[in-house]
């Protein structure tokens, strides 16, 4: 049995990084950058008005201005700005030559003339100057970012539409178990409803990996044995639930060896989640998680997400909060280090109780994950927990 520090580093170091491929930025979403991009021009690309106003000198404030002419966003000034005028112009719009400031509407009235007269003499600039949020040639994403929706805006504005990202994973998820039915079943006697292979499916696609699912596996050696070796002919990486603890059934850590596999681990110091498996074969892996739906949960949720972002080029950086207890919490055993649900509220970390591992209805409301350090059985309200969001 390892510590579950030591899981992270041996399921996290010395993987093979996947091949790349250039796609569409629309369509890059969820996938992992391969390369640096860098802007092919200044940001903004001129001097433009920050708010809807009047272009004008600064020198001229105190003094009724001539309208030049009215500067709409996406034109261009046809008139530089002389002493004593100014041009009315649109937020986002090109400055006029010579203004150095952008008086806001609601400051300014007309007179009889038509003339611009400004009620705010110490107005602000109100200008987005050239190349003041990017500059041409500037890195705006590194290699090795995970672009969600705001990465894909700077891909657009970078003019970077065919970005080279790594390829997908390609993960086959199988649940393990004589006891298992597909949902669409009913459940007879004895048996109970695959939960675990929709869970495992929903939470792979949050990782932008290709899945696919590899239905459930019967308690038989050579049927075991055979799906596991089809699902990896497909798969870079192969994630079952159930079949890996000390049963009479439990028959994958002896199928690895015999695929020659090299089990890397198979027993974690962790509460739920001892029972795990991890094994290579060079480049193809295979993770076994515990069969209890909040084991499998948590295990994938701490362990398999930053592997599969590790094989696709990304270093996934968790949000972990310190942050106190709001009611007192004790487990039985303290030999393993545990990770509960919880919610978060005010900033208290509310413990959710929960009967077992395979209580999954203790998931549906929790914001969080709490640790209890390894050989503490009681923590008490106000104490400071490390949290891990969910």
């Amino acid at each position: 049995m390892i510590t579950f520090e030591e899981a992270f580093r041996i399921i996290t170091s010395n993987l093979p990084v996947k091949e790349t491929e250039r796609i569409h930025f629309q369509l890059s979403a969820g996938r992992v950058l391969a390369e640096d991009i860098h802007s092919d021009l200044n940001m903004p690309p001129f001097d433009k008005a920050a708010v809807d106003g009047y272009a004008c000198r600064r020198a001229d404030l105190h003094q009724p201005m001539q309208l030049m002419e009215v500067i709409a966003a996406g034109s261009q000034p046809k008139k530089e700005i002389l002493p004593g005028s100014c041009s009315k112009i649109m937020t986002g719009a090109m400055m006029p030559k010579n203004a150095d400031c952008v008086v806001m509407v609601e400051h300014s009235i007309i007179d009889a003339e038509g003339k611009v007269i400004i009620l705010d003499k110490n107005t602000k600039n109100n200008i987005a100057y050239l190349g003041e949020d990017i500059r041409e040639g500037e890195k705006v994403l590194a290699e090795g970012s995970l672009i969600k929706a705001q990465h894909i805006a700077v891909l657009a504005s970078a003019g970077a539409i065919n970005p080279l990202v790594y390829k997908k994973v390609i993960t086959t998820i199988m649940s393990t178990g004589d006891e298992l039915v597909e949902p669409d079943h009913n459940p007879v006697a004895g048996k109970i409803r695959n939960s675990n292979g929709s869970q495992l499916v929903e939470q792979l696609r949050t990782t932008g990996a290709e899945v696919i699912y590899g239905g459930i596996v019967p308690d038989d050696a050579e049927i075991t044995r055979q799906m596991i070796s089809n699902a990896l002919k497909n798969s870079d990486v192969v994630i079952l639930s159930g079949g890996i603890s000390m049963g009479d059934f439990d028959y994958i850590p002896g199928i690895l060896k015999e695929l020659r596999f090299q089990i890397l681990f198979q027993s974690l110091a962790v509460q739920p989640g001892k029972p795990t498996v991890f094994a290579r074969s060079e480049n193809k892996f295979i993770l076994g998680l515990p069969g209890n739906p909040v084991s499998s949960f948590n295990i994938f949720e701490l362990l398999g997400k930053p592997f599969l972002y590790r094989l696709m080029g990304h270093q996934q950086k968790d949000l972990n909060l310190r942050l106190p207890l709001a009611e007192n919490y004790s487990r039985k055993g303290s030999g393993r280090l545990g990770f509960v649900p919880a919610l978060l509220t005010n900033g208290m970390v509310v413990p959710i109780h929960y009967h077992g591992s395979a209580h999954i209805n203790a998931l549906v409301n929790a914001d969080i994950l709490f640790s209890v350090p390894l050989g503490i059985s009681e923590l008490h309200a106000g104490e400071l927990v490390d949290v891990r969001f969910i």
